[in-house]
């Protein structure tokens, strides 16, 4: 890699070129991941994208100009300390409200860069042509704003945000909770009667362990499964499943591990108090994602929880 500061001047300009067409090739990556749900700020990045193929015209009209046809290959990768953003893809599913920001933040920080490269230039010519390309930055990100403010009226950003908060819901809390319940309760009456029958805590682990494993693979495939997301929305089934699943078998670990200690009651006493503790990450998680309020999602969450309690420590004490 080299350093920014050692470019010549036509090198400067070709890494300027290829910055903007890449930008805008991201800005249009974006826009047509968010063209289905969120048309809105589809249209905003595709006016980017525009924006950034008409600043890469009067760069090439510049270079052509002082320096001919060809064009050496400078890439980002190439120089030291140079901006660096992860193809659309790696980001997937799409954020809103961070890819919306991501358009003035490319311009910003690339402004900010062209700013110190300058300072740090003892080439007048240099100087000069990195600070109007810091000055281009400045307004293209003005611009951004005025883009989104077009694009983006207050009432189009507020119902696509609503969106995108329900298809967090629906992608990724769902399953989650789902799994998180099963787990957390339907395990507890195989953990705790195994206990009570055996008064072992090692078998108690053993039952434990296998019941929330199988639990979590179980789910997992249940989740996979029901919906392929194709026309309720809920996304990828392989993601949900695995959130599902995974979720599942962490609720059953949980009040599992404790008995590991040697001590029988001293394990169950622990166990219980892991068993609270869950019980209201889930209650909170209801109140929080689902707007239930939070005394009803408590007792919802608390009853069943005690009647699954309660049922494994008669049949194990039987």
């Amino acid at each position: 890699m080299r350093n920014f500061s050692e470019l010549s001047e036509r090198e400067v300009l070709a890494l300027a070129i290829a910055n903007e067409e890449e930008d805008g090739r991201i800005y249009l990556d974006i826009a047509e991941g968010l063209r289905s749900e969120y048309p809105g700020s589809a249209a905003m990045f595709s006016a980017m994208a525009a924006e950034e193929n008409e600043h890469r015209r009067r760069l090439l009209e510049l270079y052509r100009e002082k320096f001919g046809e060809h064009i050496p290959l400078i890439r980002r990768q190439d120089v030291r300390g140079f901006i660096q953003h992860k193809p659309v893809w790696q980001v997937y599913p799409l954020n809103l409200e961070a890819v919306r920001n991501l358009a003035e933040t490319m311009e910003e920080e690339t402004s900010h860069f062209y700013r110190r490269a300058a300072e740090r230039s003892t080439d007048v010519s240099i100087r000069k042509l990195l600070g109007d390309l810091a000055e281009a930055e400045v307004a293209h990100e003005h611009m951004a704003e005025g883009l989104r403010a077009k694009n983006l009226p207050e009432n189009v950003k507020e119902r696509e945000d609503q969106h995108a908060r329900h298809a967090f819901v629906l992608r990724f809390i769902q399953p989650g909770l789902a799994g998180l319940m099963d787990g957390s309760v339907s395990t507890l009456a195989p953990v705790f009667a195994a206990a009570f029958a055996s008064g072992n805590t090692w078998e108690a682990f053993v039952v434990g362990l296998a019941s929330s494993i199988g639990a979590g693979i179980s789910m997992g495939f249940a989740e996979a499964l029901s919906d392929n997301g194709s026309l309720t929305g809920r996304g990828a089934p392989l993601i949900r499943g695995g959130i599902c699943g995974l979720m599942t078998t962490a609720g059953g670990i949980g009040h599992t591990l404790p008995y590991l200690i040697p001590n029988f009651w001293t394990a169950t006493v622990v166990a219980i108090a892991v068993v609270i503790l869950e019980l209201a990450v889930i209650s909170w998680v209801r109140w929080r994602y689902m707007d239930t309020p939070p005394i009803s999602a408590a007792f919802q969450v608390a009853f069943g929880g005690a009647l699954v309690f309660a049922t494994g420590i008669l049949i194990g004490s039987s």
